[in-house]
């Protein structure tokens, strides 16, 4: 089901749409936010400037420091007293990135999302379970507002107590999971300890994962789970743009569309800032084109994609991202070598011997940097050959594909951490 028109317009016609807000948008930036007028005005650059669409590079680019240095208020465009909602992010590594919604971004974050759960499979018959935490994070209240405006009955079970959620879901019937890919995994694992096989015995047929990245591989994990003919999506978003509601897969799992009536993306080179032509891969950049309360412009999100516009087999004409291969700044720099922990995750998970939970662990001996990978053997065995031969034969694997050698730790079943919200796979003891 395709939610609204808007998904099914022209080129032309989406292009039409995306200069007049953008201008609009800018104008009223370099008006009403002082920050962006300072940037503009370094740089020479006024509203009137930007003619067409191929202006959009003159605009310089924001970033989450940007977002902390004007800490709590600094990027808003409207007084506090026209906000209906204020979100903020967990602030672990400084000061949160705060953002607000007034009356009509709320309506624009519900279509959003509305857009993206339809492109999911989902539907006003479903009952749909929410397993993300509620609270300053915007991806609960974002999933809940979309699918409950397109009709779903919703179970806003937050995330923790897995064993409870199992029973949530076969008491009432949950049709419809929403949780990050990694603890989608995490509840089918709880319900196969407590005797309950999610294929047979629960009744959820879709699932909506964010928050995370879905690689190919974990998909497939999920589906060994959780059964074949479960739909199995991704959507995008984060706070700082919208929350959840800015792309998502539809069912031809042939990349996310982006609702380019709210946003413009742009692809460009990480360290020049140049933008790359179409079909290249790079670092995502987006222009929030409808939002009134704090309307971003360039933001540099950090997250590795690539760009498609020609129109999907689904009947939608929204430009595609390509899931994402990771993030730029969590890209390993590992003697010389560049290393996405997706890359590793895509190894582990290509080994049915092993389960789909990792940590990475980075250290430094002298003035070399040191990776090791630990693993979780999906099975208990006693039989050090058995293991031995696993740990040769992934880290066989790993040094093809990152092209350096690993060191791969196995370890026993429910060994490693899991995560009810996002998992942090990554452990750096280099500065300890």
């Amino acid at each position: 089901m395709i939610w609204s028109k808007e998904e099914t317009l022209s080129r032309s016609e989406i292009e039409e749409i995306q200069i007049a807000r953008l201008k609009e948008t800018v104008a009223r930036v370099y008006e009403k936010v002082p920050y962006y007028r300072a940037k503009m005005d370094a740089i020479g650059l006024k509203p009137e400037h930007i003619r067409s669409l191929k202006d959009l590079k003159l605009l310089p680019f924001v970033t989450k420091q940007d977002m902390r240095d004007t800490y709590p208020f600094g990027l808003f465009a409207v007084p506090k007293d026209k906000l209906l909602r204020i979100h903020a992010s967990s602030g672990t590594t400084g000061k949160p990135t705060v953002v607000g919604y007034t009356a009509n971004d709320m309506k624009m974050w519900t279509e959003a999302v509305s857009r993206i759960a339809c492109m999911g499979g989902a539907t006003e018959k479903d009952v749909a379970q929410i397993c993300f935490g509620y609270g300053m994070f915007t991806g609960a209240l974002g999933l809940h507002y979309g699918l409950e405006n397109i009709g779903a009955t919703i179970i806003p079970s937050s995330t923790g107590n897995s064993e409870r959620q199992i029973m949530y879901m076969k008491d009432f019937g949950t049709t419809l999971l929403v949780a990050t890919p990694s603890y989608c995994l995490r509840l089918a694992e709880v319900a196969n300890q407590i005797g309950v096989d999610p294929k047979k015995d629960l009744g959820v047929k879709i699932a909506l994962l964010g928050s995370e990245l879905l690689t190919d591989a974990m998909r497939e994990e999920v589906h060994k789970f959780w059964g074949d003919d479960v739909k199995v999506t991704s959507n995008y978003g984060m706070s700082e743009l919208l929350g959840p509601g800015v792309s998502g897969e539809c069912l031809e799992l042939n990349g996310m569309h982006i609702n380019e009536d709210f946003f413009i993306p742009e692809i460009i080179d990480s360290e020049t800032g140049e933008v790359l032509p179409e079909g290249e891969k790079g670092e995502l950049v987006v222009t929030c084109i409808k939002k009134e309360g704090i309307p971003l412009i360039r933001y540099r999100t950090k997250d590795v994609t690539r760009l498609f516009y020609e129109p999907c087999k689904c009947g939608r004409t929204f430009c595609r991202m390509e899931n994402l291969s990771g993030r730029s700044d969590d890209m390993l720099k590992i003697r010389g070598v560049n290393v996405f922990p997706s890359q590793i995750e895509e190894v582990i998970l290509g080994f049915s011997e092993l389960g789909p939970h990792y940590e990475i662990v980075i250290t430094r001996e002298g003035f070399l940097d040191k990776l090791e990978v630990r693993v979780e053997l999906a099975s208990p065995t006693d039989c050090f050959a058995d293991i031995e031969r696993i740990r040769k034969q992934v880290s066989a694997k790993i040094r093809t594909v990152l092209g350096i050698d690993v060191k791969i730790t196995p370890e026993s079943p429910n060994t490693l951490q899991r995560f009810e919200g996002k998992a942090k796979r990554i452990r750096d003891l280099r500065g300890i």
